[in-house]
């Protein structure tokens, strides 16, 4: 690997937490955000088909995997709260307008930071994001969100994983194929350790968030709703269909289903490529 597209371990001090991210390649910062108990480990195959391009900046958001709390959590605004996070990871790592691509709830917390802080971003992709605003059956949505939450708390993983299962389509990523490598049983390790953050009061921000669109229609930035070609029918796909709906705009599609990036990293890569420098 040549000395451009090492990988670079970075930790940001930011009020109540440390956050760990990731830097590879050279050119503009492209800022991946990952959403529910994912952490950088989720753009690792696709970040190194950009770093020839960009400036990869993947991370984990606060209170997720090796990104530590240091101080209580504000669960009830936790969008707020990981978008200032990126709004000050951004001013660390460049001071020139970045692009940002954003995955699931990393999408929705995206929105809140192009409404807050257009000034850091060049071009927005929202891929996917499961708000219930967005979607033409709000209220449903979002009862059945607060309800994965409650499912958690009292009974347990396995209820709430087949509510949210239910809830969102589109079933279980496929298994890999062979033994897991070390590295693989690494992130499944910090996977299971973010399930409480994630059913508890994440689930319940994103349910509950309400997006500026005002702001975001007003916003110097370009923003971008994004689907998967193969996630058809699914709640997040229909997501970024209202967004896209909401914002006056059509929605771009990407290769694969919600977990394109991963599955289709090549491919996803070149279209995003596409988007943002057209």
């Amino acid at each position: 690997m040549s000395p451009s597209l090492a990988t670079k371990i970075e930790t940001l001090k930011v009020p109540g937490a440390n956050l760990y991210y990731e830097v590879r390649g050279s050119g503009p910062v492209l800022l991946m955000m990952p959403g529910g108990p994912a952490d950088a480990t989720a753009f690792r195959s696709i970040a190194g088909q950009l770093a020839p391009h960009y400036t990869v900046v993947t991370y984990d958001p606060r209170g997720l995997s090796r990104s530590k709390l240091d101080g209580p959590l504000d669960e009830e605004r936790i969008v707020e709260v990981f978008a200032h996070d990126v709004h000050r990871l951004l001013a660390a790592v460049t001071h020139e307008k970045a692009d940002a691509f954003a995955s699931s709830g990393g999408a929705v917390i995206a929105l809140e930071l192009a409404a807050r802080h257009p000034e850091q971003l060049s071009t927005v992709v929202s891929h996917e994001p499961p708000s219930p605003t967005l979607l033409p059956d709000a209220a449903r949505v979002r009862a059945t969100m607060e309800e994965v939450t409650a499912a958690y708390r009292t009974a347990g993983i396995g209820p709430a994983v087949q509510i949210f299962s239910d809830l969102i389509g589109g079933g279980p990523p496929p298994a890999p194929e062979g033994e897991p490598t070390p590295e693989m049983l690494a992130d499944m390790m910090r996977m299971q350790g973010n399930m409480d953050l994630f059913f508890g009061p994440y689930v319940l921000a994103i349910a509950r968030y309400e997006p500026d669109f005002a702001a975001l229609n007003a916003a110097s930035c370009r923003i971008i709703a994004a689907v998967g070609d193969k996630s058809r029918g699914q709640l997040a796909h229909n997501g970024g269909l209202g967004l896209a709906k909401r914002l006056g705009t059509q929605a771009v599609v990407f290769p694969g289903d919600h977990g394109g990036f991963q599955s289709h990293a090549a491919e996803f890569a070149a279209k995003l490529r596409e988007v943002l420098e057209g």
